[in-house]
Formats: structure tokens, sequence, C-alpha cells
């Protein structure tokens, strides 16, 4: 019984046997002889890879075609993982990070240094706090995070620091170097972490670097094993001080942003328009990255095609003329600092006003994009607020230069005619309260009470216009309302009932009504509102959209795409009525406050002077505005300027002289814009 047992498994024995040998056969025919083109080539090639490579920024030029921001070549020090050693080698890694530290601190320099450690004078490990960056929350939050150091957010800085030495195996150099020295080589070490290094993710560790340091890194592979010299597109600026606030500036990806984008090709190393025009045209400026094939053999050796060639970002083409932009920054610093060194600050807008291209747009105080980072902590605290942009996000109560309008929506609806006249006493009684004019002017008309600014007659027009029909041509004139712009820009107020019913404020009183009709009340409008405002007087009626991009040329085909000009609206006045408005603005500018400035200027202007009073640590100030045309007869630009504790409208009448000046007497035919790049190809 016992023997036929024994006989059977010795049967299955062989015939699992034979089924093993069977199945190897028919996989070693399969692998050398069916498919042994494909299997060898498996064997030979470990892995193939995809890299990005770079697109240029698109440059940005003037309406003129003068380059206002281009690109340089530059250096930069990337360490590519096909060469670089693996993560099993991080003794290797550890002194090829070391040796590149010490070049860079004896050639003095930048590197990554976004580990949000820091060491106190007195020895001891700190997180980075808001003094040394705005993101330190973030930062701190990502170091902590599973992807990263894995610890929990209670965790200490020091207990962060002690994490990143096990992690990185810093140990040995901590005892023979110090803390100092594996802080900094933990940035290093960071970075490659933080951005997903690979093969297919180079990352940099220092930009821009000197033509020193690129030849001490080729002649000496085996100390910077990995490490390779990248050509690279840096921003630069014709004049670094011209624009900022339009222009604005471009940084690194941040994780969020990356998160977002990374489906519309955006690698975790790329650059982005941060602000300004380089945010707003961030699609078009951004090129199309280009790709290379990285392969790694079985015996180590790495060959690279480039597959794909990046082609540069398009050319923005601006609405603005790079010398009045000059023109319109200089005087406005020099009225703001002779007003008060300290505390006056303005804007200046200058507009054709028969399309809405925006031909200068200043704010002070202002800054260099060149240092704009490095400096970015101190911008931020200073007690003027330089990186404000004023022209588009400032918004003023302004005065009488809202009273245009108010003649505008009286004549229209009737409520007064070119003859009406209304005695001016200086006061005048509404409900309970007394307001009152600069001067008892008597008898007023229209065009008068815009030359002499008389709130009496203005107060009467709102009694008999009521806040509805007046909110309704303010909305009409673009006020209380965005201009268009493709930048960021403020909204604004349009004082009245609405407003106040919204916010939950106090009930709206007629006492409000005759304070809005002089731009007070809660009125806030920008500077960019009040220049389309008086482009809209100047043209006859016609409100466009404010733009400062004239035109997008592509790189790739060279097809130029134009802005649509299109009007946002008309406003169906009666060109008469718009008429005696301009003609009582062209009085302003001949018999009331500014004369002395305009009254024999070769360019005949339209204007009107404005006051808003605001109380700055505890005194009482006026800021002053005047919004302007020219020329009279055929109107081709408006401006319009606020200077905050400039006393009156009439004080800023430098600015706008100087601009109209230059505008007629020193510009230059415009010529077409560059197609091309002038420094990369």
């Amino acid at each position: 019984m016992g023997s036929i047992h024994k006989s059977s498994r010795t049967t299955i024995a062989i015939i699992l046997v034979f089924a093993m040998l069977i199945g190897f056969g028919v996989e070693l025919y399969d692998i050398q002889i069916k498919n042994n083109e494909y299997y060898a080539a498996q064997n030979n090639t470990v892995k193939t890879y995809t890299a990005p490579i770079e697109a240029s920024r698109g440059e940005i030029v003037d309406r003129n075609g003068n380059p206002l921001v281009t690109n340089r070549q530059g250096n930069s020090i990337v360490l590519d993982a096909a060469y670089f050693p693996s993560a099993k080698e991080n003794d290797k890694r550890n002194e090829i990070v070391f040796n590149l530290y010490k070049l860079f601190i004896k050639n003095r320099e930048e590197y990554a240094r976004n580990l949000p450690l820091k060491l106190t004078k007195s020895g001891k490990i700190r997180f980075i706090t808001e003094k040394d960056d705005e993101k330190y929350e973030s930062a701190i939050a990502t170091m902590k995070s599973k992807d990263m150091f894995n610890l929990q957010q209670y965790a200490t800085a020091q207990n962060c620091f002690d994490a990143m030495i096990e992690m990185y195996g810093l140990e040995e150099y901590l005892e023979l170097y110090g803390v100092k020295t594996v802080l900094e080589l933990g940035h290093i070490r960071y970075e490659l972490t933080r951005l997903l290094f690979s093969v297919s993710n180079p990352v940099t560790v220092a930009d821009d670097v000197s033509d020193k340091t690129v030849a001490q890194i080729k002649e000496n592979n085996a100390l910077y094993k990995g490490a390779d010299v990248r050509v690279v597109a840096y921003r630069e600026y014709t004049d670094s001080t011209l624009a900022p606030h339009l222009i604005g500036t471009v940084r690194k990806i941040n994780a969020e942003e990356y998160e977002r984008l990374k489906d519309e090709g955006y690698g975790i190393n790329d650059e982005i328009g941060e602000s300004g025009i380089e945010a707003a045209m961030e699609p078009y400026l951004r090129g199309i990255a280009g790709e290379k094939t990285v392969t790694i053999d079985r015996d180590g050796n790495v060959t690279q095609e480039i597959t794909k060639e990046p082609i540069q970002g398009d050319t923005i083409v601006l609405t603005i003329d790079k010398d009045l932009q000059r023109v319109a920054q200089d005087k406005l610093k020099e009225i703001c600092r002779s007003v008060d060194i300290y505390h006056s600050t303005g804007a200046v807008v200058v507009e054709n006003c028969n399309n809405g291209e925006v031909l200068a747009a200043a704010s002070y105080p202002t800054y260099d994009l060149n240092d704009y980072y490095e400096h970015y902590n101190e911008l931020t605290k200073e007690r003027n607020t330089p990186l404000y942009n004023r022209f588009a996000m400032g918004t003023y109560a302004p005065g009488s230069t809202f009273k245009p309008m108010m003649a505008v929506a009286g004549l229209e609806e009737g409520v007064i005619t070119q003859n009406t006249v209304f005695n001016c006493g200086q006061y005048m009684k509404v409900s309970d309260h007394v307001f009152q004019c600069l001067a008892a002017h008597g008898g007023e008309n229209v065009r008068t009470a815009l030359r002499d600014s008389c709130n009496i007659y203005f107060y009467n027009c709102a009694k008999r216009l009521g806040i509805d029909r007046m909110n309704t041509y303010g909305k009409m004139f673009g006020l209380g309302e965005k201009t268009g712009v493709e930048i960021p820009e403020a909204k604004g107020i349009l004082a009245g009932p609405e407003y106040r019913k919204r916010y939950g404020y106090y009930p709206w009183a007629p006492g409000d009504t005759v304070q809005a009709a002089i731009g007070q009340s809660d009125n806030l409008f920008t500077p960019l509102q009040l220049c389309n405002y008086v482009a809209t007087i100047a043209n006859g009626g016609t409100r466009y959209n404010m733009h400062f991009v004239k035109s997008k040329i592509s790189r790739a085909t060279g097809a130029v795409s134009e802005t649509n000009i299109a009007p946002v609206g008309n406003l169906s006045v009666k060109s008469k009525n718009i008429k005696i408005v301009q003609e009582g603005m062209r009085m302003v500018a001949t018999s009331g406050g500014p004369m002395g400035v305009f009254a024999d200027f070769d360019t005949k202007v339209a204007c009107k002077t404005g006051t808003s009073q605001v109380i700055v640590k505890g005194a009482k100030h006026n800021n002053g505005f005047l919004i302007t045309f020219a020329p009279y007869e055929n109107p081709e630009i408006s401006v319009a300027s606020a200077i905050e504790m400039a006393g009156s409208g009439t004080s800023t009448a430098m600015i706008t002289k100087a601009v109209i000046d230059y505008y007629y007497n020193h510009n230059t035919n415009e010529k077409k814009a560059q197609n091309y790049s002038s420094l990369l190809n």
C-alpha cells in the first residue's frame, strides 16, 4: 500500500519538473528568438526620460517699439539627476553639495536658501519670521509636511533642524564643520526635495552666477558631478525705474500655483508673472517650453537629444510712450516733493481720449524693478507705501472735478439751461445743516460756476436732480466703475443710498446729496476713472475701455493681434450740452485757478480743478486734483492728476503742463514695433 503512494508521488513530481522545463523553454524561446530585438533593447536601456527646456519670456515694448523689458543671457547652476549620484549614494551627494557650497561662498554667489530656518547670533536655530519673509507661515508648514520632514505642526525649529540632519545624513558634517555650515548644506539639499528632483526635473541651485564660477565647475567635473551650467534668460530692463507699477514683476512659481497650473504645462522650476503686465499677459509672455529626451543605458552612459525646440513668448506692445512716461514720473515726483517731501504722494494718468489707450500712468513714490526682491521687505514697511499703485488702486474723493458731470446731468435733464442763474451768497441751508462755498460769487450760470467752482450752484443742481439721477449720469461716465485695464484696479464708490444700504451705514439724507454734488460724501474714484471721465467729456460723450496693451506679436508666427477698440457706451447726450460744459472748462484754464499756468500756453486746454479734505495725524490737509483735455478745439488727450496734501488742484497744473508740452512739442513719430527678440533666439 505504501509503495503505491510513493510511486504516485514520484510520478507527479516528474510531471511538474517536465512542465517547468517546458515553461522555461517557451519563455526562453520568446526572449531569445521571437522577441529578441525588443528584449535586447530593454536590456541595453535602463530608462528614457523627457525633460523640459525653458522658453524665454516675451519682450515688452512701448507703443513705438522701444524696448522696456527684454532678456539677457546668464548662467545658472543646475543639478541634473542623470549625472548626480543616486539617492542610495547619499554620502557622495553630500560631498558634491559641500563642494558646491564652498565654491559659492568663495565666489560670493547667491544660492538656493528656501529652508525656513535660521541661526541666531547666540547660536540657536529659529524659524524665519515675518520680518524675514511675509510668507514664513506657509514655508514652515511646507517644511513640516509629510512630503518633507514629516513632523507634527507643533515641532520646534530645533526639531526641524534635527530631522534635516537625519534625513540628509549630515551628522559627520555637523561634527566637523558645525551648525552654520550644516544649515547651508541643508538649504541646497532641501531645495532638491522641495522641487521634486529627478532626471525629468533638474533643479536650479544658483541663479545668474559669474563666469568664474562657470569655468571652475566646467573644469572640475569630478568635484561637481551632476552640476550643469545652463544658459538661461533673465529679465532685463532698459530703465528699471520706468513704469514699475505697470510692468510688474516675475518670480519662481510657488507650490500652490504649481498644483493649480501644472496641467497647463507649468513646471515646478518655472517663472511666472507676479504683478502688472507680467501677470496680466502671462499666457502670452511665458512662451512654449521645449523638450529633450534623456537616455541612460545599462552602463550608466547618458545621451541627450533635443526633440522639441522652445518658442519664446509673444512680444507685448504697450500703449504707453516711454518718454512721455518719464516726463510724467519725473514731474509727479518733483511736485510731490515740493508739497511735502515726507508725506505727499500722488498719481497721474494720460489717455488718448478717442480710443482709450493709456499713454502714461505714474504713481509716486515708486521703486526700482532691479532690486525689488532684494529690498522687498523694506519696501513693504515704508511709510508712503511705494509698492501701492495709486493710479489704479488709489481711490480719492474727487472734489470739484465731479462738477462737469453734474453740469452735463443738469443740462440734459432740463433742470438747468445754459442761462439758468443761481445766486451764491456763500451759504446755503439744507434741512438742518448749513453748507458753504469758498466765496460769495453772486449770480452764476453753468459756465461761470465751473470756472469759479461755485458750490452753491451745484448744490442747487443736486436739489433739482436728486441722487438717483445724479448717479445715473455718474455711472454713464464710468465713475465708481472699473475702466477695463488689464491690471488690477479698484472699483471705487459712487455715493448714494444704494451704497449706504449695502454696507449698513447710517441712512442717506438730503445733506448727503448736496455734498455728493461737489465730489464729497462717500464718492471715491481712481485717477484712471477720472482720466477716462474727462476723456468722455472731451470726445463728445463716448466712453472707451481703457487699456495698456496695444497689440501682441506672436513669436511663433509673427502675426500681430491688435487690441479691439470698442466703445463701452455712448452717453446719448445732446452735443450742445457737452459743448457748454467744455466751454466752462476752457474758462477754468483761461480765467480760473490755473490761469497762471495755462493762459499763455501754446496748446489750448480745458480743465477742472478739485480739492478734498483729509486728516493726516490729526491735522487737516487738502488733496489736489486736476482733470484736463487738449487741445480744446479738437481733443486728443486727457490728463488726470491727484496729489495728496497739495492744497488745491491748481498745485498739480505743472504736471499737466509738462505732459502736454512734451506730447505736442517733443514727441516723435511712431514707428512699427519690433517683432523679434533683440538678444535671445
